[in-house]
């Protein structure tokens, strides 16, 4: 049952992924969320995220965000980095994830997903069968609805380590 929250792999930050790697495995799209995921909530793009997206261009990546979040705020933090993206997604709902893939000519299965939440970012891909990488947040300052469910993702990850340390599931 918890199994549909566990993510495929996992990461300190999106910006310690072996990109290159995942590019020599075959993969040729990301998707990124943004908040506590690339910069703290509501920042705008970091020179490390510009450095990031800069660096998945020249590898071969397409990426595209993939937000929650209203679109002033997602071209507010894409400003600087220029890349595709879909606000207002509705995340969990698997529709904004497929449609990430079509703009950027990918598919499911050689697209990834990088967020830092298991009920939304995590959940969302994997009803679709998207891979998918959780990243812990970037800064503990959350709103309340987020910690709320960070409660809740603490006890889904316990039951994610034990079934990993059993071998009853495998992380790539």
């Amino acid at each position: 049952m918890l199994q549909r929250f566990y993510p495929k792999r996992t990461a300190e930050s999106a910006y310690k992924i072996d990109y290159e790697k995942l590019y020599r495995e075959g993969y040729r799209g990301i998707l990124f969320d943004i908040d506590n995921t690339l910069v703290e909530h509501g920042a705008d793009a970091s020179k490390r995220a510009i450095a990031l997206f800069a660096r998945l261009k020249q590898i071969g990546f397409q990426c595209c965000l993939i937000s929650n979040n209203k679109e002033e705020r997602v071209l507010r933090f894409n400003r600087n980095i220029g890349v595709n993206y879909i606000y207002n997604a509705h995340k969990p709902s698997g529709k904004n994830y497929i449609a990430a893939t079509k703009i950027m000519g990918t598919t499911i299965k050689n697209t990834i997903f990088v967020g830092d939440q298991l009920f939304t970012d995590v959940y969302g891909a994997n009803r679709i069968g998207m891979t998918t990488y959780l990243v812990k947040p970037i800064h503990p300052k959350e709103e309340i609805q987020i910690v709320l469910k960070r409660k809740l993702e603490r006890i889904v990850l316990h039951y994610y380590r034990k079934d990993l340390k059993k071998g009853k599931i495998q992380a790539d």
